[in-house]
């Protein structure tokens, strides 16, 4: 697949027209930081500092059938030299150990009646060898979004959330950096790059802090919460979602098991 060169131009010419790095900026939340030599990654806060509780819920998110094989990304000439392997599609990963990979699990219901002070770290979502990182993330609403370009070449970030407001702006150089924050909840809504299709991640956004994605093992944990019963819901972005009821007392350790087959 070939850059569309007519979309490149539109994007570098909205970038020389308008003041700072992010030309193509559609009203968002956050303000810019602008471009920067380096940046510190900060992972994104999976419990308060001060949990609720002392109860967690932990588990794995298993895929069960034939395990569909992963495509490889045909990326254009310029972002092939980025990486030291070809770039494989991210939509299903199914572990060594047959979980899933890239699912958002998060308390969907039970946590009515708290509230919640956004962590003053940011969750860093970066653009590295044409590839959005992370594929899949989650942040508290009024956290800040760190948005960092790691590669020397032009980037767009077109958020298309629903109930926040979205933004697509252009990222032209190694070293920018740009900020939003989201104020209402939201799970979940997609982010694209105009000028590379292939690109894709997905985001949610929850007023508490008690989410987590699964990684290479498939599992998930969420503690700190206080005594109650909840609802668990896991999201994949082919699957769907399911929710699972589970009652925790304090201190108490409870595993909860999610299980995804594909329609095929």
């Amino acid at each position: 697949m070939r850059t569309n060169k007519f979309l490149i131009l539109s994007l570098a010419g909205m970038l020389l027209t308008a003041a700072g790095c992010g030309g193509g900026d559609a009203a968002g939340d956050g303000s810019d930081s602008g471009a920067a030599s380096s940046a510190e990654e900060t992972a994104p806060v999976s419990a308060p500092a001060e949990p609720l509780g002392s109860a967690s819920i932990s588990g794995t998110v298993a895929f069960t059938g034939d395990a569909p094989a992963r495509k490889r990304i045909r990326q254009d000439p310029e972002c092939v030299d980025l990486n030291a392997e070809p770039v494989q599609t991210e939509a299903v990963i199914v572990n060594e150990n047959g979980s899933l990979r890239n699912v958002f699990v998060y308390v969907k219901e039970g946590l009515e009646g708290h509230s919640f002070q956004a962590p003053s770290e940011a969750v860093v979502f970066d653009q590295r060898g044409c590839m959005y990182a992370p594929h899949v993330f989650g942040i508290q609403t009024g956290q800040t979004l760190k948005i960092l370009n790691s590669d020397p070449l032009l980037h767009n970030i077109h958020a298309l959330p629903k109930t926040n407001r979205g933004f697509n702006f252009g990222m032209p150089k190694k070293g920018d950096e740009r900020e939003r924050t989201f104020m209402t909840q939201e799970v979940m809504f997609k982010i694209k790059c105009d000028v590379h299709p292939w690109m894709g991640a997905w985001a949610g956004v929850l007023e508490h802090p008690y989410f987590a994605v699964t990684g290479d093992d498939g599992s998930f944990s969420i503690e700190g919460l206080p005594a109650g019963s909840y609802v668990l819901e896991a999201w994949h972005e082919e699957f769907g979602t399911q929710t699972l009821s589970l009652t925790v007392g304090d201190g108490e350790a409870v595993t909860g098991e999610f299980a995804f087959e594909s329609a095929g």
